[in-house]
């Protein structure tokens, strides 16, 4: 079944989190619950100004989309949009905010409810593959450039490798497209980054999202009159080496080891 990531319930499940470094907010978009196997999350995250989230993992494959504001992931400045996946209990960090802060969406296809810290890696790492990619996927087109799209503008921003890629797609007005999964995939997420488009019916404003799980097959995208403008994040298969991993995660919304960036 077809889950959406709507703003109007992000609007309602904003909240802050007071937290060492500042007051982030959190607003979940899409929230399919806490059920095991296919439970796709999708939240957007604002970080405040100069502050530091540490280096950690998760027990969840994960994409993030930095849409707004400034900082580094690592040793690299962020652009955006910048799209960057790091897989099950692979490490990352730290995610350091400039002046502006920043605003990114945490998107998974299963529930989890926290990251662990790096320090606590010795103590609840599994043995397992490793994945982290990272990519630009560039500013969103303005409404003017959309309009004046002639045809069908496919991009791979992540070439797809083992059920994992990234694909921008611009669609000219009134016009649609057809989105097949790849080989490896769970299923994958379709977020508007500009104009509007119509998902099985339904919908979608910028920043939006649709996610398709594997099984519900090719799934076609729709733009309306002014055209538009998607990112196509395909979910690897969870790892056999995680399957039913159950790892009590270290940091949780209210625990999280957040500094000020220096």
């Amino acid at each position: 079944m077809i889950s959406y990531g709507k703003q109007s319930l992000g609007v309602t499940r904003r909240r802050p989190l007071q937290l060492e470094g500042g007051t982030f907010h959190k607003s979940e978009w899409m929230d399919s619950g806490e059920a095991p196997g296919i439970a796709p999350t999708m939240f957007l995250v604002e970080q405040p100004p100069n502050c530091s989230l540490e280096p950690h993992f998760h027990t969840r494959n994960q994409f993030q989309l930095f849409v707004a504001g400034q900082g580094r992931l690592g040793p690299q400045e962020l652009a955006l949009v910048m799209v960057h996946y790091a897989g099950a209990f692979t490490g990352y960090g730290p995610l350091v905010s400039g002046s502006e802060g920043l605003k990114y969406f945490t998107i998974r296809a299963q529930f989890e409810s926290g990251f662990i810290p790096a320090a606590q890696a010795r103590e609840k790492m599994i043995r397992g593959p490793k994945r982290h990619a990272q990519a630009v996927v560039g500013e969103p087109l303005t409404s003017t450039a959309l309009a004046a799209l002639a045809q069908l503008d496919c991009k791979d921003i992540i070439q797809p490798d083992a059920g994992l890629g990234v694909r921008r797609l611009r669609l000219p007005a009134s016009t649609y497209c057809d989105v097949s999964h790849i080989t490896g995939s769970s299923g994958f997420f379709l977020v508007i980054l500009a104009g509007v488009a119509q998902v099985a019916g339904i919908k979608l404003q910028p920043w939006e999202s649709a996610f398709v799980p594997f099984a519900d097959g090719v799934q076609q995208v729709q733009a309306a009159e002014g055209g538009t403008e998607l990112v196509v994040l395909h979910v690897p298969d969870e790892a056999p080496e995680y399957a039913g991993s159950r790892v009590t995660a270290g940091g949780g919304d209210r625990t999280w080891n957040v500094s000020k960036a220096t």
